[in-house]
């Protein structure tokens, strides 16, 4: 070649520039294509959570009727029709029953867990398995960490129920945890001054925490960073602006009866949480249950099943119109879920056992391209044969429905968690 040696190099050095770009580009490319594209469109979430074991075959996957006297296999109720063709559900669940255009049964949920309830518990709420060296943060704490509240003057995350730790944040810290109550005629304890603590001795309280901060030391411990974040909220909230979303005296007497009992109240209160700009609400129906035994019907305790499940029928179905009628539904994401399912088989008692190979979970509004059902079980609804959806699978699903992203990891101090457990969303009910 007999151009100078100078062109050649400004030759190698453009070329080699035009290929970076080039790799960089393509690089791009790729990862963009990698990327998920969130769908969702809601910004609440209400989880409805049904500790025990709510029985998918007498509730929201019914099948033939079994006989628990002869120890015949199948379901315990008769089943009714629908609004959407072809799906039945129990016949206690008359009233959501006319409401199914705006709900998915996702009726092929499966775990791998043995079928004990602390375990299943943890996995209905972390997505995963118990570990013993990190504590993985519930999905209420990681749906609070990636969107946050919705409200300067609201919780990111309020649990209405039992604290507990697969409720919590796990290695995401104290910011990210849960508000919680158990009485909604009291509203959260913690908010409110013990009657020994008069509105002065607050106020000096406040301006001593004032100066310490102000002390000029520096705090590098990210446990006391969390815990102070916590700090700091809680006095926010705990003036009456807040306070006032738990008298739901306020609303008018005919609604609140159209929601039921106490766990009516309780379904009731979420949707106001979601007025004042609460993200994530869960709602347990851990109450002193009406069959005296709840959701875990072994023996005998599956004889007035059916006032469980028709309690949960008029909650449910009033949340979905309540919603609906103040044109939130298509913004709030309801979920029902409970650690395992139960088998078709009837036990020595009547009752029947835990079964976490197939199992249902309820999805309904957040704005999802609803059909009713999702999945499909046998004949007696004990074995997956279509459709099957991971634990991983249905948080992914509820994260993109609120716009956070299922793929990303988190971090437990350096090492990187994968957000949902590699799970991938149902892509059906985004219109897929």
């Amino acid at each position: 070649m007999n151009t100078p040696s100078h062109l050649n190099r400004r030759q190698v050095l453009a070329a080699g520039a035009a290929a970076t770009g080039a790799a960089l580009l393509s690089s791009n490319a790729f990862a963009e294509a990698q990327a998920p594209l969130l769908r969702g469109k809601a910004e609440h979430v209400i989880s409805i959570w049904l500790g025990g074991g709510m029985g998918q075959i007498d509730t929201f996957d019914p099948k033939a009727k079994g006989d628990p006297a002869n120890r015949k296999a199948g379901a315990y109720y008769e089943s009714i029709d629908t609004a959407v063709e072809g799906v039945q559900l129990c016949e206690h669940l008359s009233q959501v029953a006319p409401l199914m255009d705006r709900v998915t049964v996702v009726r092929s949920v499966h775990h791998e867990m043995i079928d004990e309830h602390a375990a299943a518990t943890n996995r209905m709420h972390t997505g995963r398995p118990v570990s013993g060296t990190i504590t993985y943060p519930s999905i209420g704490s990681i749906i609070a960490h990636e969107r946050g509240a919705a409200s300067d003057n609201a919780p990111p995350y309020v649990l209405i129920g039992y604290p507990n730790v697969t409720r919590g944040p796990g290695f995401l810290g104290a910011k990210d945890s849960y508000l919680y109550l158990t009485d909604t005629s009291q509203g959260p304890a913690g908010l409110s001054r013990p009657d020994g603590i008069s509105v002065k001795r607050q106020q000096r309280r406040e301006r001593l925490l004032s100066q310490l901060r102000n002390s000029g030391a520096t705090v590098t411990d990210q446990r006391l960073i969390d815990y102070e974040a916590a700090i700091e909220q809680s006095l926010r909230l705990s003036g009456p602006e807040f306070n006032q979303v738990f008298q739901l005296e306020n609303e008018p007497a005919d609604l609140r009866n159209r929601y039921g009992g106490e766990f009516g109240q309780r379904c009731l209160l979420s949707r106001r949480l979601v007025e004042r700009g609460v993200r994530f609400i869960e709602v347990a129906h851990n109450l002193n249950f009406l069959n005296g035994a709840g959701w875990d019907v072994h023996n005998s305790g599956i004889l007035q099943q059916h006032k469980l499940i028709q309690e949960m029928d008029t909650a449910v179905s009033a949340l979905l119109i309540d919603l609906e009628e103040k044109k939130l539904l298509d913004k709030t994401l309801i979920v029902i879920t409970s650690e395992f399912g139960r088998p078709p088989e009837f036990d020595s008692g009547g009752g029947r056992g835990h079964q976490g190979t197939a199992f249902s979970c309820v999805l309904a509004g957040g704005g999802l391209a609803h059909r009713g059902a999702f999945g499909e079980t046998d004949e007696l609804a004990k074995k997956i044969v279509s459709n099957p959806v991971s634990v991983p699978d249905f948080f992914a699903t509820i994260c993109e429905t609120v716009g956070v992203d299922y793929s990303k990891n988190l971090y437990a101090g350096d090492r990187p968690v994968p957000i949902t457990d590699r799970g991938q969303p149902i892509d059906a009910l985004f219109g897929a």
